[in-house]
């Protein structure tokens, strides 16, 4: 496995990843938009649940 791939695939990935979704959800929340599933997905929200959430 080549390094880059190493570190897309591991820990760093993950967390750039995990980042970059939760700037993409904070930034929808704060405009009234519901976010993507995939980025609540990465987060570890299940998308079906937001809508039941009060925020």
């Amino acid at each position: 496995m080549s390094f880059r791939k190493s570190i897309r695939d591991g820990f760093l990935g993950r967390a750039f990843a995990m980042i970059g979704a939760a700037n993409a959800v904070s930034a929808s929340v704060e405009a009234g938009r519901r976010p993507k599933a995939r980025d609540l997905r990465e987060l570890g929200i299940d998308p079906s649940m937001f809508g039941r959430i009060n925020h």
